[in-house]
């Protein structure tokens, strides 16, 4: 229980990035890899909020002291981030939209297979 005890919020990040990325990697199943890309690209996003989170920051809506600021360039870069993020899994879904219409699978094997004919 060592090992827990020293884990950071960033670490379980980390591992949920990597967790996508495994998915997207080893799955045959192109929903699912959608999915995994999804995981990855919010594993990512949740790293960059919180590797520069300071507890007890107040946001720069109102004013504040600079000492007790949040810095509000990777908030906006992060919200950004889930825009582009939010628009690739919908282009994604779009195109496995077609391709399924058009091939009659979800399967990447037998996708490729099909293409190759």
């Amino acid at each position: 229980m060592a090992f827990i005890e020293h884990l950071h919020i960033t670490d379980l990040t980390v591992a949920i990035f990597f967790l996508g990325l495994y998915g997207a990697m080893t799955q045959r199943n192109i929903i699912k890899t959608i999915i995994s890309v999804g995981i990855m690209d919010i594993g990512a996003i949740s790293f960059f909020m919180l590797a520069n989170h300071k507890p007890g920051a107040k946001p720069p809506v109102v004013p504040t002291p600079p000492q007790i600021m949040a810095d509000p360039v990777p908030q906006a870069l992060m919200i950004t981030a889930i825009v582009i993020g939010v628009s690739v899994i919908a282009m994604c879904l779009a195109m496995y939209m077609r391709v399924a219409y058009r091939y009659g699978t979800a399967d990447w094997n037998i996708l490729i297979r099909r293409l190759e004919k």
